[in-house]
């Protein structure tokens, strides 16, 4: 029995020794020792499971964006080929005609009184220039550039310029802009079915319809985006009341903005909470920029509806300097990622075109660059609606038969 034993612990020995003479042998014949080996292994597999990692996620992202995007256009396309609007084009400033140049000189007077008193009680500048039978009205308020359009047309109509006449006109000219703000704000809110609204969010919602954003009319904006969210809220099998609501007041800061310093999201959701908006509507409000965070179905539905009104085609103007930024902004963004070879911005911006070198890039790797793109485009600029990102990969493989 002891030698059995003793001859058991020999072999084992031998084993022992064998598996030690063999390790030497591997790490001679590849020029690593065991540690390297095994750290060249583990690297291995990582690197495969990133890349099994990396596929499947591809794959539940297609899946699930299939699945969103089919919902999505659902809910879009029955909420905008339900709603139309005729958008007004506005800038700062309006054209009054004259019925002759002679008018020129007495909207002037003598030594220039008229005009001066014209811009004194309105605010706006008068531009009289070679331009025939035109006076050019300037200002960056549009409510008081109505009453500067108002009041003049009324001292051409009625003939007499002076200073007494010009300050009458002016103060009937405020009047009518009141009652029509006014009865802007009443509109807006029936055509709405909202009741219960503060005079005052009425008021300042009727003084929209003088403000353009884009060269887009705002009163409208609003209207087109409390029909959004109101139908999308319908579509979702929730009470459209308070989407409706939410979206009609969205933009109520932008009535204020001219008057008080900060975003009109903020200043809207404080003049609505001043005046006992509901907390639902009130978070709608600050929050369709981003400001704050969307603690509702309701916030959430007013920043989409947003988006579509304000993104789809022919809705907002941009300048050409302003447009001409931020298409280079985004070709330089996409160019600075390693791998890119080139980048185009197609579609008004709304598109990125990236190729990039196969070389350096495999399939994979270009479905994470496009997600990162995405990404850096998000968080470093603003742009109106979505920006699609799309990565080409091409191998050429070229020869000749001579």
């Amino acid at each position: 029995m002891q030698a059995r034993e003793e001859m058991i612990a020999e072999t084992q020995k031998e084993i022992e020794l064998l598996k030690e003479q063999e390790l030497r042998d591997l790490e001679r014949i590849a020029s690593m020792t065991m540690e390297e080996a095994k750290n060249m292994l583990i690297s291995n597999i990582e690197a495969e499971a990133k890349r099994e990692a990396t596929a499947r996620l591809y794959e539940i992202e297609m899946e699930l964006k299939e699945e969103a995007d089919r919902k999505a256009r659902e809910i879009v396309s029955l909420a905008i080929q339900r709603c139309a609007s005729d958008e007004v084009a506005s800038s700062t400033v309006t054209v009054v005609n004259l019925p002759s140049e002679e008018m020129k000189g007495r909207i002037i007077g003598r030594e220039g009184r008229n005009i001066r008193t014209i811009e004194m009680l309105t605010g706006v500048d008068l531009i009289i220039d070679d331009t025939p039978e035109v006076v050019v009205l300037s200002s960056y308020d549009p409510i008081r550039r109505e009453i500067a359009r108002l009041s003049l047309e009324k001292l051409i109509q009625d003939g007499r310029i002076h200073p007494a006449r010009i300050e009458e006109m002016v103060e009937k000219a405020q009047q009518e802009v009141e009652s029509r703000i006014k009865e802007e704000g009443e509109k807006a809110i029936f055509e709405a079915k909202i009741t219960r609204v503060h005079p005052e969010i009425v008021r300042a919602l009727g003084r929209l319809i003088f403000r353009t954003s884009y060269g887009q009319n705002v009163l409208q904006h609003s209207r087109e985006v409390s029909r959004l969210a109101s139908m999308m809220a319908s579509e979702l099998g929730i009470d459209p009341t308070l989407a409706k609501r939410a979206g009609l007041l969205h933009d109520i800061g932008k009535a204020l903005d001219y008057d008080a310093e900060g975003p009109h999201a903020l200043l809207g959701a404080e003049f609505a909470r001043k005046y006992n908006e509901n907390e639902t509507v009130v978070n709608a409000i600050a929050s369709h920029h981003g400001e704050e965070t969307p603690n509702s179905i309701e916030a959430v539905l007013v920043q989409a509806a947003d988006a579509i009104s304000a993104a789809r085609p022919g809705a907002r103007k941009e300048t050409l300097e302003a447009y001409i930024k931020r298409i280079k902004r985004l070709e330089e963004l996409a160019v600075s990622f390693e791998g890119v070879e080139k980048a185009y911005a197609l579609q008004a911006g709304r598109e990125i075109r990236v190729i990039v070198q196969p070389e350096k890039l495999d399939d994979l790797s270009s479905f994470e660059l496009a997600r990162e793109l995405a990404k850096k485009i998000e968080d470093d600029l603003e742009y109106p609606g979505q920006i699609r990102v799309i990565v080409i990969r091409e191998t050429r493989a070229v020869e000749y038969a001579r």
